[in-house]
This record gives structure tokens, C-alpha cells and sequence, in this order.
């Protein structure tokens, strides 16, 4: 009884893994180790980019601060609990929001930070115009 299979035609469909052509595994081979190289190549110059954007990103802010805690003392101020984060010789300046009930904003305040020290715990009272139910850091930048 005659082989019904058909062979593929040599080199047409890519990778066989009986091909009996002469190099073709050798091909495979190194085309394999290439895409290797490449990806891990590829990969490396990622992984430095994100940590030289990571980077970048933390050192380019020389002020950061926190709201520890706040505490609403009266209809017309609220205390506010900052921890703030320089460069010992760096000024700094952060501003402050208080908000009520609804959402609206009720008082600002900006609170100056001198050089002499790289970390700042401070008490600062925001004034505001009606109660206020919250209290938050807009941002800190460097004076």
C-alpha cells in the first residue's frame, strides 16, 4: 500500500522538527539566540529607563510634607499636624486647605519652612470662613 502522507515543501512554512535540509537547525539555533539577546538587551534598557525616571523624580523634589493629623478646634479654625522633608539648606514653602462638609473650600493657608533643619514637625492653624470638616496638603515646593 503506497504513503498517502504528503511531505511540506522544504523551507516553506517555517521551523519542521524532521527537516532533513542540511543547516536548518543550526539556523533556528542561532535566529533562537538572537531573539534572546535582543529581548534581554531590550529588557535591561527598560528596567534603566523606569529607575532613571524613578530616580529623577524623587530627587527633583528637594520640599515634601505630610498631614500627620488635623483637628477642627473651632467654626472658625482648624489645627493641622505637618511633617515636613528638605534638604537642611533648603527654604521651604507648603500650602494647606481646609474644607467643609460639602466640598467647598473654607480656608488656605501657606506655611514657610526655614533652613537649619531637614525635617519639620510643625502645628499650623488654618483660618477658615465657615466650620471645616477636613484638612489637606496641596504641596510643598522650595522657596
Amino acid at each position: 500500500m503506497a504513503d498517502l502522507r504528503q511531505k511540506a515543501p522544504e523551507g516553506r512554512y517555517g521551523r519542521t522538527t524532521g527537516s532533513s535540509g542540511a543547516g536548518v537547525g543550526r539556523t533556528d539555533a542561532r535566529t533562537d539566540r538572537r531573539l534572546k539577546i535582543t529581548g534581554g538587551v531590550l529588557g535591561v534598557l527598560f528596567l534603566a529607563l523606569i529607575g532613571w525616571i524613578g530616580a529623577s523624580y524623587v530627587s527633583g523634589q528637594d520640599v515634601s510634607g505630610e498631614v500627620i493629623k488635623f483637628k477642627v478646634v473651632s467654626d472658625s479654625a482648624v489645627e493641622v499636624h505637618l511633617e515636613v522633608r528638605k534638604d537642611q539648606s533648603a527654604e521651604g514653602v507648603c500650602t494647606l486647605r481646609s474644607r467643609a462638609e460639602n466640598g467647598s473650600e473654607v480656608g488656605r493657608r501657606s506655611a514657610a519652612f526655614d533652613a537649619g533643619t531637614a525635617r519639620v514637625d510643625k502645628v499650623v492653624t488654618v483660618r477658615t470662613t465657615s466650620r471645616a470638616t477636613s484638612a489637606e496638603l496641596l504641596g510643598c515646593e522650595k522657596r
